[in-house]
């Protein structure tokens, strides 16, 4: 088994930190995992992606062309990669800010308002992690439960902002099976 995610924004989304959170559940389920960061000069603001490679083999190379799954977080994003996602796999399209859709009937759509979901849980900031953990409740790539205790993690250091965190999760995970 391998699958391939990547994720796309711009700068100051949490795009690279969404795909750490995910390689990180990943290791900890004792997945072979491959994170590869790209972003552009401007970093905030400029475009951002990173791809993760999960498998239960030793990854072969961490450069993928066509991955399995998208999680696209601005309309450039959606535009630029979604023709590049392999048949079957699943493009989650932040509908705050994504007002079309992929134009794909090979691939299923998570339609998740992940900046408005963010929002209501009290951060825009928070958009990452709707849109993060709706995937993973799509996909059931990760455990949700190891993915959640990731999170938690992450935000050790900051902990007045677990709670909203867990917030944006659990209502992503909702939004997730309410498109089931």
């Amino acid at each position: 088994m391998q699958t391939e995610i990547q994720f796309a924004g711009f700068g100051g989304q949490g795009i690279l930190l969404s795909a750490k959170l995910l390689a990180h559940a990943a290791m900890k389920q004792d997945y072979f995992v491959a994170w590869v960061p790209s972003y552009g000069p401007e970093m905030r603001g400029g475009t951002a992606y990173c791809t993760v490679v999960i498998s239960d083999k030793r990854i072969g190379s961490p450069i993928i062309k066509n991955p399995s799954h998208l999680v696209a977080m601005n309309r450039p994003s959606l535009e630029k990669f979604a023709a590049t996602i392999k048949p079957d796999g699943v493009i989650l399209i932040n509908s705050s800010l994504i007002p079309n859709r992929s134009e794909r009937d090979d691939i299923t759509e998570l339609v998740v308002p992940a900046n408005d979901v963010a929002i209501k849980a009290g951060s825009v900031k928070a958009a990452n992690i709707v849109a993060l953990s709706a995937f993973a409740a799509k996909t059931r790539v990760v455990d949700l439960e190891v993915l959640k205790d990731c999170v938690k993690e992450e935000f050790a250091a900051k902990a007045k902002v677990i709670p909203l965190n867990m917030d944006a999760f659990d209502q992503g995970v909702a939004m997730a099976m309410d498109q089931s």
